[in-house]
C-alpha cells in the first residue's frame, strides 16, 4: 500500500488558537509527511483560530482543504463530511488541542501494512499545560482478538491516535449519532463486520488531561447516553446480555460519583502511571 495519507482535523469555535498550531504543527513535523490536509471548521471559528487556518494555508499552498460548516453540527458528523474530502485510503485522525510524536504516522503506516490491518491506533499520554508535564498512559490492547474482548467493556481504541482505511469506514456506516460514543460505535460495527484492528504498544501521542476532560463523562445525561449505545450493541449483537448490564451498571456508578472521585478512578484504575 501507498505511504500516502490524509490527515482529518475538526475545529470549533472553544478551541485555543495556540493549541491548534501546536497540533497541526505535530502533523506537518512527522517523519512521513502528509500530502492532504482536510481540516473541517465546525460552525464559525473565532478570529484567532481562523488567523491560524488562513496562515497554514498561504504557507503550505495546496496541502489544506478548508471544508466550513454554516453551524456546529458536533464532532461526528463534522468528520462525515471531512472523510469525503479526504483523497487518500489512508487517513490519519488528529485532535485540534493533540500533539502527535513524529514518528506516529510512520509507524502506524507500517502496521497497517505488516498487520493487515483496517484501524491502527495507539497508546496515548496525557498531559497537563505543556507536554513535559506528564501524567498517566492510557493503554490499550495490541492484538485484535484482544481488542474485540475489550470492546465489549470499553472503548479500545484511542480515537485521537487512529489511522483507519476510508473504504472501511464508509462500509461500516461512517460515525452515527451515539452522543460521547460516536468513536466507540465505529470501532465496534467495524470489528463485527470483520474488519481487524491493531494498536501500536507505544505512545504515540500527548492528550490534554485535567479535570475538565472527567467533567464530561458525568452526569445523569451521560448515563442516558450510556444505556442508548449499549443497547444498540446489544441489538447488533456485539455484545451480551451480561456485557450489556455491567457495562451500563459500571459506567452509571462512576457517572452519577463526584468528579474529583470519577477522576482518581480513571487515573488508578484505568490508567498506568508513567
Amino acid at each position: 500500500m501507498t505511504d500516502n495519507y490524509s490527515v482529518l482535523m475538526s475545529v470549533y469555535y472553544k478551541e485555543k488558537p495556540e493549541y491548534l498550531k501546536e497540533a497541526i504543527d505535530s502533523i506537518l513535523n512527522q517523519t512521513v509527511k502528509t500530502d492532504d490536509f482536510v481540516i473541517v471548521c465546525d460552525g464559525p471559528l473565532t478570529e484567532g483560530l481562523d488567523k491560524v487556518i488562513a496562515d497554514y494555508v498561504k504557507t503550505y499552498s495546496g496541502l489544506f482543504t478548508v471544508y466550513r460548516l454554516s453551524r456546529n453540527i458536533g464532532l461526528a458528523k463534522a468528520l462525515n463530511n471531512g472523510i469525503l474530502q479526504c483523497k487518500n485510503e489512508l487517513i490519519a485522525r488528529m485532535d485540534s488541542d493533540d500533539i502527535s510524536a513524529p514518528d506516529r504516522i510512520e509507524k502506524q503506516i507500517a502496521a497497517i501494512n505488516e498487520k493487515k490491518a483496517d484501524i491502527v491506533g495507539a497508546n496515548i499520554i496525557e498531559f497537563v499545560g505543556n507536554i513535559n508535564n506528564t501524567g498517566n498512559s492510557r493503554i490499550v490492547p495490541e492484538k485484535n482478538e484482544d481488542i474485540i474482548t475489550f470492546a465489549k467493556k470499553r472503548s479500545p481504541f484511542n480515537h485521537p491516535t487512529i489511522m483507519y482505511k476510508k473504504s472501511a469506514v464508509i462500509a461500516a456506516g461512517f460515525y452515527e449519532d451515539y452522543r460521547f460514543f460516536e468513536d466507540y460505535n465505529l470501532w465496534a460495527t467495524m470489528l463485527n463486520m470483520g474488519y481487524k484492528g491493531y494498536n501500536i504498544q507505544e505512545n504515540l501521542l500527548y492528550m490534554r488531561g485535567g479535570e475538565e476532560m472527567y467533567k464530561r463523562r458525568g452526569g445523569f445525561s451521560y448515563v442516558g447516553c450510556i444505556y442508548r449505545f449499549k443497547k444498540h450493541l446489544k441489538k447488533i449483537g456485539f455484545i451480551g446480555e451480561k456485557d450489556f448490564l455491567v457495562g451500563v451498571l459500571g459506567h452509571a456508578v462512576v457517572s452519577i460519583i463526584p468528579n474529583g472521585i470519577r477522576e482518581k478512578i480513571y487515573s488508578k484504575l484505568l490508567r498506568k502511571a508513567n
